[in-house]
């Protein structure tokens, strides 16, 4: 499947094992159950309860007495811990615990059972508690309301030290947010206990808000207030002080006026499945490191033979809405869709039905996205319970007390990418594997290995290209984070700005000001390059050139390039590439240099020159280095060797494949301009001149589809003996040289032919010095008129 759920955490294997160990040591010392112990028809009582932001997941169980105890379980450790058990018959609906372990938060409420009914204070039915367990101490109750409460400790993201102060946010039913500011003081050496417990500090964060959703990994809030039927996205940001801000507000084109109450991520949402708080809508917001912010929404379904969900991609300045009908609803019993953030995607499932990943980082190109249907096995493998996504791709399943991590699966996309027949599906599978497989050579190794036997198998983009392009764009991808806006990722190509802060919110905002001022693009392109190649060959073949030490640094720049690539590639090459000078190919490389490196320093404001040099250099040696790959791939696939070198006999059909791979190769990379490695032309021609009838072959070099390079037509001279189908050749290729290569090989063919075509030569330098010097010509002329 394109999905992976890798269990992160599992309650039955990471914590019932221990709490029956915990049972057994208790009734061996006599002390009967002791609280901690669970029994076998008690597991149903064991759910979790929150997952903080350093991964620690709470959960709690009820013993054979009735007592509410919780747990913790170390997610680095693996290791569990008995928090606390509270003496009573209720149903815990909401839990935290700070980051020190030393304040538990907790909301009850009155247990269903008939007999079991607790006298709390008049009137409520929730009671929400703040505990001192480090050791054990006072109990401070902060609600005892009609009305659910959810409660959730704010983690900061500087955790080297113990904070006096802990902040707890409270979130009501009755659609109010409020911060507890809880002071602590360490007495009796690790005694830990509230100071003015009587009297806590709070501040009003929200009110009369209908949705909000907890990012534990970042510490925002984000909710949804109505002003005038208006659904307003807000997001507030807490820091580790005491400080927290509103940085956005942002309309959504959403109706969200009779959807209830809805809460995401605060805890599991055990409470949440009843009718009274809309199961059936969906909503939630994603980000990922590089600044993207997408709002997923799907509104409460009339019927399930027809779902709509749309996706705001704030960060770009555009939503998408999508509807599909369903086929064989009746198949399943389904309970709406599930999105996911996998960072650089969202999926949007439903199982049994439809998977849907969707390109959050480059939205524009539909193509990017895949979408999955029907029976496919990819899909019918995913969980058909509810699904809680939360930070950092993990996903978690209350119904079965599994926390997993969602990856995206390289085999399946592979699988995909080989097997389907759609150009779209190929395209996004393409993109997939390679942001998930990112650096993974044997990755590569296998697309290569595919296209080499199917480069012919799209017909709406260049499957090379592609592939070179995007592969070339993840390989520096993670250098820094504006890359998706200043290289080409593909060959296929109102809001009040944040304020200026750091990190997530720094790239956001950039995000912002690309899709506001970007235009044209930012993407780099060798449009400038192709000119000054052209006026560097043109003037060399007039015989002007620029200076000297313009030229020397275009070629040191090509020298290191080749250094770069070599020294990642340490393995021997079976194929002659990077072994001959090739000047055209060292310009073009050179000045790709040159020009990727200014257009860098340009928009990589605050990034080191000799950062920016090297991440040109990796870029550059990576495109030559999938081409060579390419090459070697197909090489060794058709077992060709050394001979193939050689004009001694007609090329094979091997010869003839890897012939037609590399002229594929070239269309590639001559639409993009982008440089081939050096040796690369006398190949393809040497195959060509093996390979092709000679109509065709003068029919390729005439349409530059074949380059007439020294080294390839010295080997021809040098190969080919004089017979007549082989003076024919010769002569078709020395009259198509440009005239310094041409009289120099004609130097090197001992024929009547090029001793003629030296002499034509001769004469014709000699009428052109004739013209360009008249007198002393003249004078010369009328000396040999007196000495006949």
């Amino acid at each position: 499947m394109a999905l992976r759920l890798v269990a992160d955490f599992d309650l039955g294997k990471d914590v019932l094992p221990w709490l029956r160990a915990q049972r057994a040591v208790s009734e061996a010392s006599g002390a009967g159950s002791g609280g901690a112990g669970v029994l076998e028809n008690d597991y149903e009582s064991l759910h979790v309860l929150n997952v903080e932001r350093n991964g620690n997941i709470i959960y709690t169980y009820k013993d054979d007495k009735g007592n509410v105890i919780f747990g913790l379980y170390d997610c680095q450790t693996r290791q569990n811990e008995l928090l606390y058990t509270f003496e009573k018959d209720l149903q815990v609906f909401s839990c935290s615990v700070n980051s020190e372990r030393t304040l538990l938060a907790a909301s009850l409420v009155q247990s269903t059972k008939e007999g079991k009914r607790n006298e709390l204070q008049p009137g409520s039915k929730c009671l929400t508690l703040l505990v001192e367990i480090h050791p054990v101490n006072n109990v401070k109750v902060l609600k005892a309301v009609d009305s659910y409460i959810w409660v959730q400790f704010l983690y900061p993201h500087i955790e080297s030290h113990p904070l006096p102060e802990n902040h707890l946010l409270l979130i009501s039913e009755e659609k109010y947010i409020e911060q507890f500011r809880i002071h602590v003081a360490q007495e009796d050496g690790n005694r830990v206990v509230i100071k003015n417990s009587g009297h806590l500090p709070r501040d009003r964060i929200a009110e009369d808000f209908v949705w909000a959703q907890w990012d534990m990994s970042e510490q925002r809030l984000y909710y949804i207030d109505l002003k005038k039927s208006r659904s307003i996205l807000k997001c507030i940001q807490f820091y580790a002080d005491e400080r927290y801000n509103l940085m956005f507000e942002v309309p959504l084109d959403i109706s969200l006026s009779n959807s209830g109450f809805k809460l995401v991520n605060f805890g599991c949402d055990y409470h949440q499945d009843r009718d009274k708080f809309s199961k059936h809508l969906t909503l939630c917001v994603f980000t990922n490191h590089t600044g993207s912010l997408c709002v997923c929404y799907s509104p409460k379904c009339a019927s399930w033979e027809q779902i709509t969900y749309s996706v705001f991609y704030i960060h770009k300045g555009h939503s998408k809405t999508f509807t599909t009908s369903l086929e064989n609803v009746g198949s399943h019993v389904t309970k709406g869709i599930t999105f996911l953030n996998l960072d650089y995607y969202v999926a949007v499932y439903l199982p049994g039905h439809f998977f849907h990943l969707l390109n959050v980082q480059h939205p524009d190109l539909i193509c990017h996205n895949l979408f999955l249907t029907g029976n496919n096995e990819m899909i019918d493998m995913l969980p058909h319970c509810p699904l809680q996504s939360l930070s950092g791709s993990l996903v978690l399943d209350c119904c079965s007390g599994k926390l997993y991590r969602a990856l995206l699966s390289q085999s399946s996309l592979l699988q995909l990418l080989q097997n389907t027949c759609l150009d779209c599906e190929k395209m996004a599978a393409l993109h997939c594997a390679l942001y998930c497989g990112q650096g993974a050579q044997f990755l590569e190794g296998q697309i290569i290995q595919w296209i080499s036997e199917n480069v012919s198998a799209c017909h709406s983009f260049d499957l090379i290209q592609e592939f070179i392009i995007a592969s070339s764009y993840w390989s520096v991808y993670s250098e820094t984070s504006n890359m998706d806006k200043l290289l080409p990722h593909s060959s296929v190509l109102t809001w009040n700005t944040v304020l200026s802060f750091k990190g997530y919110w720094e790239k956001l905002n950039s995000n912002l000001e690309y899709v506001k001022y970007a235009k044209p693009h930012f993407h780099y392109n060798n449009s400038v390059v192709r000119r000054e190649w052209h006026n560097l060959i043109s003037e060399e073949k007039t015989g002007k050139r620029r200076s000297a030490a313009y030229v020397r640094n275009i070629l040191d720049n090509a020298v290191k390039v080749i250094s770069n690539l070599e020294a990642r590639n340490l393995g021997p090459r079976l194929t002659p590439l990077l072994q001959e000078e090739d000047s055209h190919q060292r310009l073009l490389m050179g000045l790709m240099v040159s020009e990727l490196k200014d257009h860098f320093l340009r928009h990589l404001q605050g990034v080191e020159k000799k950062k920016i040099e090297q991440m040109v250099l990796d870029y550059i040696s990576k495109l030559l280095d999938l081409i060579c790959h390419i090459v070697e791939t197909s090489w060794r696939k058709h077992n060709l060797h050394s001979w193939v070198l050689h004009f001694n006999s007609r090329g094979s059909a091997a010869e003839f494949a890897v012939f037609h791979i590399m002229t594929r190769i070239l269309e590639a990379t001559n639409s993009l301009f982008l440089p081939l490695p050096p040796g690369f032309h006398t190949l393809h021609t040497i195959l060509g001149v093996q390979c092709l009838p000679l109509h065709n072959l003068l029919h390729c070099i005439d349409s530059g589809v074949l380059l007439l390079t020294e080294t390839a037509v010295i080997r021809l001279m040098k190969d080919l003996d004089n017979t007549e189908k082989n003076e024919k050749l010769k002569f078709s290729i020395i009259v198509r040289l440009p005239p310094l290569i041409g009289q120099k090989i004609c130097r090197l063919w001992d024929h009547p032919m090029s001793s003629n075509i030296i002499s034509r030569n001769h004469v014709t330098r000699l009428l052109q010095n004739y013209k360009k010097q008249p007198c002393i010509l003249s004078k010369d002329m009328t000396m040999w008129m007196q000495n006949l």
